[in-house]
């Protein structure tokens, strides 16, 4: 073979090499924007949703309350957390306070419709239902 004929081909085989390198990271390229669009409107869909949701305190009469067993809070919370699985993601539960005859539950949710839901489907009371207006602690006396 002589050399010319060699240049020839070692060149025509850098232009595929290059051709394919240049197609392979286009390939990334368009993987990666896609990738990182898909998580901003993912992200934009978490705010979205969370910034339309309210903070909602339930009140619920469940007379000896303060003294149900751990196992009987833990059955409660099971029912509750399926219920809301099978509700999506416009309502959540954040804690609730366990008192003698009353446990009170903070939510968040989209309305108070979904929390009426909730405590219908859960098998819950829910005595009175009210929208948080705005939260105060001692941090407030000092702003």
């Amino acid at each position: 073979m002589n050399f010319s004929k060699k240049n020839h081909e070692l060149k025509k085989a850098n232009k595929t090499f290059v051709s394919k390198t240049i197609k392979l990271v286009l390939i990334l390229i368009v993987f990666t924007l896609n990738y990182v669009n898909a998580q901003q409107q993912e992200n934009q869909t978490v705010f979205k949703t969370n910034d339309i949701m309210k903070t909602y305190v339930i009140e619920r009469i469940i007379p000896g309350a303060g003294d149900l067993t751990a196992e009987q809070l833990k059955g409660i919370s099971q029912t509750s957390c399926t219920v809301l699985q099978e509700m999506g993601p416009k309502i959540e539960w954040q804690h609730s306070y366990v008192t003698g005859d009353k446990v009170y539950c903070v939510y968040k949710a989209k309305n108070k419709a979904l929390i009426e839901e909730h405590a219908k489907k859960g098998g819950f009371p829910a005595n009175s239902i009210s929208e948080v207006a705005t939260v105060i602690s001692p941090a407030t006396a000092k702003q």
